[in-house]
């Protein structure tokens, strides 16, 4: 009986499925859109090589959210250069999800490659996702971003001839507010509608509550009469003195039969 229980034992140890990796490898990207529509998803960190031809539009898209800084770098390998005409300019253009282009505060976003380069390098260090920003702003705020790889200068001739595009894209967390943001305290005190702030920061008192003052209920009927009132007044006098002349200057004397 014992012998059987182990033989089970035994058996169902063989049989369970072995733990999986804790990291999973990251597949590389071998592709790029050719819009921005079709760009190829990509994440900080995964590997991006793809071969394409000179005079191609390559795009990528990655998400950002508040607080992040992302860097982005990208090595061209160039064709022999026994195929090549000239020296070659590569530009990398980010955009965020509004097509609204992204200024870079580090790295060299246009690059020249002279003729006889093996490669040329270009990146851009974005500014720190913000969670917030005033509508006339143009701060970075999370989303869709969008890489652009284009040759921006070439010899003609070498259209076409097969490059490889090798792409890394870096994240750096930190605060998603920018400093000094924080409000200390709120902009106006907070005081109960119909209450007046005494000076030296004395407490506030109630207008409702105070017995109000004979001179101040004297002042408010002056001020009432001699504001509403009497323009109403005199706007009413006016009429009916223009409406007299009127009727005057328009009047025609009867004849005597």
């Amino acid at each position: 009986m014992m012998r059987g229980i182990l033989i089970l034992v035994a058996a169902s140890i063989l049989v369970l499925p072995a733990p999986a990796s804790a990291e999973q490898p990251v597949p590389t990207v071998t592709t790029a859109g050719p819009s921005f529509l079709s760009a190829t998803v990509i994440v900080p960190g995964q590997p991006v090589v793809v071969p394409a031809s000179t005079g191609d539009y390559l795009y990528w898209s990655f998400a950002a959210a508040a607080g992040e800084a992302h860097r982005v770098s990208v090595r061209v390998t160039l064709p022999p250069t026994a195929d090549r005409h000239g020296p070659t300019t590569w530009t990398l253009d980010v955009f965020d999800g509004l097509r609204r282009r992204q200024p870079c505060t580090a790295g060299t976003q246009t690059g020249t490659a002279k003729a006889d380069a093996a490669d040329v390098t270009v990146g851009c260090s974005l500014r720190r996702v913000r969670s917030w920003a005033d509508h006339w702003s143009h701060d970075a705020l999370p989303g869709t971003y969008y890489l652009r790889l284009s040759a921006t200068g070439l010899p003609e001739r070498d259209l076409g001839l097969p490059v490889q595009a090798n792409v890394e894209l870096t994240v750096k967390e930190g605060a998603a507010h920018p400093a000094g943001a924080r409000m200390e305290a709120p902009l106006s005190p907070p005081i109960n509608a119909g209450a007046t702030l005494p000076p030296d920061g004395a407490a506030p008192t109630d207008a409702t509550t105070s017995a109000p003052k004979p001179l101040a209920q004297a002042e408010s009927w002056v001020n009432r009469l001699t504001g509403r009132w009497t323009w109403t007044i005199v706007g009413g006098a006016v009429a009916a003195l223009t409406g007299i002349l009127g009727y005057t200057l328009t009047r025609h004397p009867r004849r005597r039969p």
